[in-house]
């Protein structure tokens, strides 16, 4: 009995998710192939040209424009963004700072300032509570 192991394969869209990258940006033999494991480990280890340009020019996935923002991704939608935007394109919005932008920015800062209250809030009731049990 010998145990054959497959590589572990997954599909274009799912390897573009993991590398941060616009699907519809990268090359065709890239979307029509599945991508493996190693593969995958290989492009993050030593990405390629094409993908060196699309992490540095975009066009970028809404993820990431929404962190290169700083918003969330229901922001940018909120904001009308829902096609995938390049560097150049966030830059601007960066610089024009549209009403939405700064609203959006102003909620995201109130989310993550929440967050770190109740963060701190379980962490002081989790401290309190190493008293001995019966």
């Amino acid at each position: 009995m010998t145990s054959h192991k497959t590589a572990q394969t997954m599909k274009p869209a799912t390897a573009a998710k993991k590398l941060g990258v616009y699907l519809q940006a990268t090359p065709a033999e890239f979307q029509e192939g599945v991508v493996s494991r190693s593969e995958l480990n290989a492009l993050q280890a030593d990405p390629p040209q094409w993908l060196q340009d699309l992490r540095r020019n975009g066009p970028h996935p809404r993820p990431v424009v929404a962190a290169k923002l700083g918003v969330s991704i229901a922001g940018l939608a909120r904001g009308g963004v829902t096609e995938a935007l390049t560097t150049e394109q966030i830059d601007a919005l960066k610089n024009e700072q549209p009403e939405w932008l700064q609203r959006e920015r102003a909620t995201q800062a109130e989310v993550r300032k929440e967050a770190a209250r109740i963060k701190e809030k379980n962490a002081a009731r989790d401290g309190q509570d190493d008293g001995p049990r019966s």
